[in-house]
């Protein structure tokens, strides 16, 4: 029997909820890619986490990806966390992120992104996360 969100959290207190994208065709995606093992990295706005009051991933807390829909789809370990400027973005961390050709690709569709989600500059901060997945619930 699949575990609702509410045990997950119950076994989980400590674990932050949150969609990745913007709608739910990129959410699928980049789940679909996060299951394939394509995706071990992520980026966000800082702004996200100090304006829009959303708790940062800290290293070794586990919290839960979830569908557009709201159900859950994955458990995944933060295992680094570093903010960087826009502009400082390499095509290392861009690989990791399994979802972009290169660096020239990842930061055309960043800069939509960022754009559709309150602005983007080339020294705006942004979080680097690194994750491993600890449970898929498909």
């Amino acid at each position: 029997m699949a575990k609702s969100l509410q045990q997950i959290i119950d076994e989980n207190p400590e674990a932050e909820t949150f969609r990745f994208g913007d709608n739910p065709k990129l959410c699928a995606q980049i789940i679909a890619l996060v299951r394939s093992g394509k995706k071990t990295a992520t980026v966000e706005a800082m702004r996200a986490y100090t304006r829009e009051g959303d708790a940062l991933p800290e290293v070794g807390r586990r919290d839960v990806a979830l569908n557009w829909d709201g159900s859950p789809a994955l458990m995944l370990e933060t295992v680094e966390v570093v903010t960087r400027k826009f502009s400082e973005m390499d095509e290392e961390f861009v690989a990791a992120q399994g979802e972009f050709r290169d660096l020239a690709h990842w930061r055309k569709a960043y800069r939509a992104y960022f754009s559709r989600t309150g602005g983007v500059s080339e020294d705006m901060e942004i979080m680097c996360e690194r994750f491993r997945v600890v449970e898929d619930y498909a």
